[in-house]
């Protein structure tokens, strides 16, 4: 008998542009829930509700949202039987040295966002 979770096949598409900083990426798959769109969009909120970083947004999301912060930003919508996620960050605060704080804080128990709330002073 085979229990192997079956996960649906995931297209996953950087997207290069005039922009100096950040990560651009958009993400797709076939939905096959029952949830509308604004359903779907309100499971994602309350899955990141206690995030202190990871921020749902009803409107399109652009980059310059992100520039000297710690902050992931998605946007999720529906269409023609597609779930389509558009996530933006900025990769030099949000990147591996901003992930690597965020993981030491929980690891050593201090708040989450211990030290990643400051603006960068260059860019």
């Amino acid at each position: 008998m085979n229990n192997t979770l079956k996960v649906p096949e995931i297209q996953f598409v950087p997207m290069r542009g005039d922009f100096t900083r950040g990560i651009f990426a958009s993400v797709y798959t076939k939905w096959e829930g029952n949830m509308c769109e604004q359903e779907l969009v309100e499971y994602y909120k309350n899955y990141y509700k206690n995030s202190p970083f990871v921020f749902v947004s009803d409107e399109d999301i652009s980059l310059k949202e992100v520039v000297n912060t710690n902050k992931g930003l998605l946007h999720i919508s529906l269409h023609n039987g597609y779930i389509h996620i558009t996530s933006i960050i900025d990769n030099l605060v949000k990147g591996a040295s901003g992930q690597a704080v965020q993981n030491m804080n929980l690891m050593f128990g201090f708040a989450e966002n211990e030290g990643l709330l400051l603006k960068g002073s260059a860019f």
